[in-house]
Parts: structure tokens; sequence; C-alpha cells
């Protein structure tokens, strides 16, 4: 199965997945999968819609938020939050290593009025570096 990092109790990240993990995945207890990897980012790569088959007859809800790596714009941080609010239970958001999954997921928490600090730990304790975000976060936080 996919190298799974838990954020928090609501959101996990990972690497690419493939057709084959989703059984394992639903069975680890996650309700969706937010793909965050555009097709044809690299050869190889199975197609998002390949993905989406997998997870709905997992029974997994999906939703493709790609993000390229120019960034991020306010519609995908927003299209995050709502996946998030739809899901309806834990998450996985993959992309070609989980960074950018983790970064979106932060953006839209920070969003959503979640401490920047907190999610700067909970990302460290899950292998991935907030700190270039911080300011992204710090600006999009409500009443900022």
């Amino acid at each position: 199965m996919a190298d799974i990092r838990r954020i928090d109790d609501n959101v996990s990240v990972a690497p690419q997945i493939a057709a084959r993990d989703l059984p394992a995945i639903r069975e680890a207890g996650f309700v969706a999968i937010v793909n965050n990897r555009p097709d044809a980012e690299e050869a190889g790569q199975p197609a998002g819609e390949d993905i989406r088959a997998a997870a709905e007859a997992a029974g997994l809800s999906y939703v493709a938020i790609p993000v390229t790596q120019a960034g991020f714009s306010h519609p995908q941080v927003d299209a995050m939050a709502q996946a998030l609010r739809d899901a309806g239970g834990p998450v996985l958001a993959f992309c070609r290593s989980g960074t950018r999954s983790c970064n979106l997921y932060a953006l839209a928490a920070a969003k959503a009025g979640a401490d920047a600090d907190a999610l700067t730990a909970h990302a460290a304790a899950a292998g991935y570096d907030l700190t270039n975000l911080r300011p992204l976060m710090d600006a999009v936080k409500p009443g900022a």
C-alpha cells in the first residue's frame, strides 16, 4: 500500500497511489480520495480516471483538484476545503510526493481559521516542512 502519512484526524497525504491500493485504503478507514496530481505529469503515472474508477468501486468518493508545479490558486484552496467538508470522514489526498497535498490542505485549513503553528507542527510530524508556506497561510487566514 502507499506511504500514507497522517496529518490530523481527518486528513492524510501520500505519494502517488495505484488503483490496487484503493481497497486497502478503504479498509484503513478512509472515505474519500483527493487527487492533487495533474494527469501526464510523468511517464507511467496512472490516469486520474483509473484512480477514480477504482476509488468508486471500493466505495470511496473521489475529487480531482490538480495542482501543477506553478503553485496554488484560491479556487484550488476553496475546492480542497469543500472536498474535506463534503467527505464526512477521513480523507487521503495524494500527489507525486504528498507535498502539494499537504500544502493545499494547510492552506485550506488556515483559510478556515486553523492555527498555522499547529498546522506546521502536524505537517512536520508527518515529514513535511511548511516553513516556506507560512506567509501564505497567514495571508489566507480570516481577518488577515
